[in-house]
């Protein structure tokens, strides 16, 4: 190849470099909307509150209630759960869940490794089209994190990354699209202010379809397999507190009036959750336990979440009650009913994501949402729509996800690895010596 033809290409090159870099840029300049740097601080802020939540807040919850041979799996199980969905949600998955909408179902693929996807706000923002970007990834992280609880103790590692993969994709993606991407629940007029359907039912779903597949630990019902470290527990309840008022404050998006008033409905919902579950336990056993209030206050702000723009604070109370009575008698159904999940994923985040979301067609009279009891009976039927689809959706798909993952790498360890420990079988460590 002569010098001149190399010329040519190099320049060819570079003019096609430039001309994307000016369409990237033209795409973003479209947008007449001005960044508020108050929202982009309060949406950036409440990100890394939401990482903060799943490492190290529910690694911690979820790893003091295993037993010590287990700990590190368990914990492992949240921290690869931000970096494959991290990596999946740039790639592709923001792309599906947000891109835009083909037939209320799925977004396309317009913005498959960001493309188009920059600084600039997109219009009628208040904050940059990244910011937003990087906040739905730390939900998409830690909804894949929640289902881990149900699986813990018995999971090939190998198997909870690909499911990890096929989950975020399949499930997720499109749940989110439904509610909060232009899709078809979010016209409909279902109220999910941050997750009560998107994050909450549909891992508490996908948890019950991981325990039916995946069968019972080995010596469930007849060893011993209460938690081994219940401050580790309690530290990572307090975390999901704190982080929490990221995920429903930070899910207004702006730092403003409904982000107040979201900030203090979590609070006295996680409250009132914690207070509730105490009291049923203490007519029921006799004892109220650490772990009873660690699991209540983690009820209460289930519970509260899909509500959280919604509702006022006395309402924010009555949610957060219901929330820690109701997650109560969902994980004393799971002992009646011998399904084995193991950290109450289906009881706490399940059952507590569908009253919540019900509970918002009842409470709801602020932001731009009115539920039964503020004049609108309607609403509560939109929201049982919702959440019957999302159930459904969210167990067949998961599912299916599971068969497809058993038939290719195999779900669970052997009887001698899971009696052994996962900590040793699956990464070959020890958390005590």
């Amino acid at each position: 190849m002569s010098g001149d033809q190399q010329h040519k290409i190099g320049v060819s090159i570079f003019s096609f470099l430039v001309m994307l870099g000016l369409s990237s840029t033209s795409a973003y300049a479209e947008s007449s909307s001005v960044i508020n740097s108050g929202d982009t601080a309060w949406v950036l802020l409440s990100s890394a509150l939401v990482l903060a939540m799943t490492i190290p807040g529910l690694a911690l919850f979820y790893g003091g209630m295993v037993r010590s041979k287990n700990i590190l799996s368990t914990m492992m199980h949240s921290f690869i759960a931000v970096c494959t969905v991290s990596v999946a949600w740039v790639l592709w998955g923001y792309s599906l869940a947000f891109g835009p909408d083909v037939g209320g179902v799925i977004g396309n693929l317009d913005w498959v490794g960001l493309k188009g996807v920059g600084p600039e706000p997109t219009e009628g923002s208040t904050i940059p089209h990244l910011a937003f970007m990087v906040f739905q990834l730390m939900f998409a992280s830690i909804t894949v994190a929640l289902i881990s609880g149900a699986i813990a103790e018995r999971m090939n590692f190998g198997a909870f990354v690909l499911f990890s993969l096929l989950w975020v994709t399949f499930i997720y993606a499109p749940l989110a699209h439904w509610v909060w991407g232009g899709g078809w629940l979010g016209g409909f007029g279902e109220l999910d202010f941050a997750g009560g359907t998107v994050v909450h039912i549909s891992s508490g779903v996908a948890a019950l379809a991981c325990a039916l597949v995946l069968g019972k630990r080995h010596g469930y019902g007849q060893e011993n397999m209460s938690p081994h470290n219940l401050p580790l527990t309690v530290v990572g309840a307090s975390l999901l507190w704190v982080g929490w008022f990221g995920f429903n404050a930070g899910s207004a998006l702006a730092a403003d009036g409904i982000a107040a008033s979201a900030f203090v409905a979590t609070h006295v919902a996680t409250a009132s959750g914690a207070l509730a579950w105490l009291a049923v336990e203490w007519i029921y056993r006799g004892k109220p336990t650490v772990l009873g209030a660690a699991s209540g206050a983690v009820s209460g702000l289930v519970a509260i979440t899909p509500a959280a723009g919604f509702v006022g604070p006395v309402s924010a109370i009555l949610i957060g009650l219901g929330g820690g009575v109701i997650c109560y008698l969902g994980v004393f159904l799971k002992n009646k009913m011998g399904y084995d999940d193991a950290l109450d994923v289906l009881g706490i985040h399940g059952i507590g994501g569908t009253w919540g979301a019900l509970a918002t067609g009842l409470f709801a009279s602020v932001g731009g949402g009115t539920g039964l009891f503020f004049g609108n009976p309607g609403q509560l039927l939109i929201q049982a729509i919702g959440v019957f689809a999302t159930w459904v959706f969210a167990f067949v798909g998961t599912y299916i996800i599971l068969k497809v993952v058993d038939g290719t790498v195999g779900l669970r360890v052997s009887k001698e690895d899971e009696v052994l420990g996962l900590d040793l079988s699956q990464h070959s460590e020890r958390a005590y010596g």
